[in-house]
């Protein structure tokens, strides 16, 4: 398949210069063809690789998102990490979810649902196991803090108040039951 471009250069002769006058007082045109061909086979690789390149990037987004990211902390770290929200409800006494959301997520309202039904199942009535809903949209500060990039963010606190388990984007629910069951076992035995 070739692909023709025409380019056209009118010229007009000036009808003096130093001294010197030309026969010619119309323009005079001169018109050039240029041909560019194009190579199909590249075009289709090239297309065939940009849609594989984002297929990939999209699977791999898609894999590490809403997966629980466990923190290791040692006894000297532990009272340095504890986490403090100025306005925040209060915190459970074994387990808190905390869910960074902004007025613009979409699936926030959701995951609200969601974790506060699941905090709600493994309360014993006591508030040891609370959900809590923090709004960024007009507190960037926290934002900065806490390094949140995308929305619905959501923290594991242990009783104490120290991250144990940080999840970006919508969590999968039976990850974060299977956690909440890791966390709290030690105290159902």
């Amino acid at each position: 398949m070739a692909l023709s471009v025409l380019h056209t250069r009118a010229t007009t002769a000036p009808a003096s210069i130093a001294g010197v006058t030309y026969r010619h007082t119309r323009p005079v045109r001169v018109t050039e063809k240029y041909y560019e061909e194009v190579n199909s086979v590249e075009t289709a690789f090239l297309l065939i690789g940009l849609v594989v390149l984002s297929t990939v990037l999209g699977l791999v987004w898609r894999a590490r998102t809403g997966r629980i990211q466990r923190t290791r902390t040692t006894a000297a770290a532990h009272e340095a990490k504890r986490i403090t929200i100025p306005g925040a409800a209060p915190f459970g006494s074994r387990v808190t979810l905390v869910q960074f959301s902004t007025e613009a997520c979409a699936i926030c309202p959701t995951v609200r649902t969601q974790l506060s039904a699941l905090a709600d199942e493994f309360d014993d009535g006591t508030g040891s196991v609370v959900h809590v809903d923090v709004d960024v949209t007009s507190r960037p500060e926290i934002a900065n803090q806490f390094n949140l990039l995308q929305s619905p963010t959501t923290f594991i606190l242990d009783g104490n108040g120290v991250l144990q388990a940080r999840i970006g984007g919508a969590p999968k629910i039976n990850d974060v039951r299977a956690e909440l069951h890791r966390m709290l076992s030690p105290a159902l035995v």
